[in-house]
C-alpha cells in the first residue's frame, strides 16, 4: 500500500504495522566501553557515581606517596591552617576525578599523554563527596599509531555543594573498535550451564 493511499483514508493499522519496530533504549547487553570512533568534539559526560573523600583516603594516599606535609595527616597542625582542619591531598583530588571519568571516555586508553592547565579552585576535605564532569575538545588521529586516535578533554570536580573543587585537560590515546589490542578478553568456555 502507498503513502499516499493510506493518508487518503487507508487503513490506519497497515501504516502502524508497516512501521520498524522502535529502538530499544536501555542499557546496552554488552559494554566494552568507547572507542576512538564514538567520540565528537562537545561530548559531555557526567560521572553516573559520586564518591565520599574519607580521612583513611587522605591518609593512605598521601603516606603511600611519600608526602611529608603534615596539613594532610596532623589535625592539631592543620587548625593552626587557614583551613582549620586537615586537607585532603591535592594529588588525591587528581588521581579520584581522573578515575571518575574513566567509564565515560578512557576504558580502551593505551595511555595518557598528558594533565594540563590543573586548577585546584576549592579545598576538599574529609566528607566532601565528588562528581566528575567531563567535555571533549579535541580529537586527531595518531601519526604514528593505526590502532588509535589522541582524545583531548577538559575535566572538573564538584561537591556536593555544587563547587568546582578542580579543573584540568587530560589527552589521551584511545584505541579504535577494530583495533587487535581492543578484542574483547572473555574467554568463553565449552562447559554447559549446571543450574537452570
Amino acid at each position: 500500500m502507498s503513502r499516499s493511499r493510506r493518508l487518503d483514508g487507508g487503513d490506519p493499522g497497515a501504516e502502524a504495522a508497516a512501521s520498524p519496530a522502535p529502538e530499544r533504549s536501555g542499557a546496552p547487553k554488552e559494554w566494552r566501553g568507547r572507542f576512538y570512533e564514538d567520540f565528537a568534539v562537545g561530548d559531555v559526560f557526567k560521572s553516573r557515581l559520586g564518591r565520599t573523600v574519607t580521612e583513611v583516603d587522605n591518609i593512605w594516599f598521601t603516606c603511600l606517596t611519600l608526602n611529608t606535609n603534615q596539613v594532610h595527616f596532623n589535625t592539631p597542625y592543620a587548625e593552626r591552617t587557614q583551613f582549620g582542619k586537615p586537607l585532603v591531598n591535592s594529588a588525591f583530588t587528581l588521581a579520584l576525578v581522573t578515575g571518575m571519568t574513566v567509564p565515560d571516555t578512557s576504558e580502551n586508553a593505551a595511555a595518557n599523554l598528558q594533565w594540563t592547565d590543573i586548577k585546584l579552585p576549592k579545598p576538599v576535605f574529609a566528607g566532601d563527596t565528588l562528581w566528575a564532569e567531563s567535555e571533549i575538545l579535541d580529537l586527531r588521529e595518531s601519526k604514528s599509531n593505526q590502532s588509535v586516535g589522541i582524545v583531548t578533554m577538559r575535566c572538573r570536580g564538584i561537591n556536593q555543594r555544587r563547587e568546582v573543587v578542580i579543573e584540568f585537560k587530560r589527552t589521551f590515546m584511545v584505541y579504535k573498535r577494530d583495533a587487535p589490542e581492543a578484542a574483547p578478553a572473555f574467554p568463553g568456555t565449552d562447559t554447559d550451564w549446571s543450574v537452570e
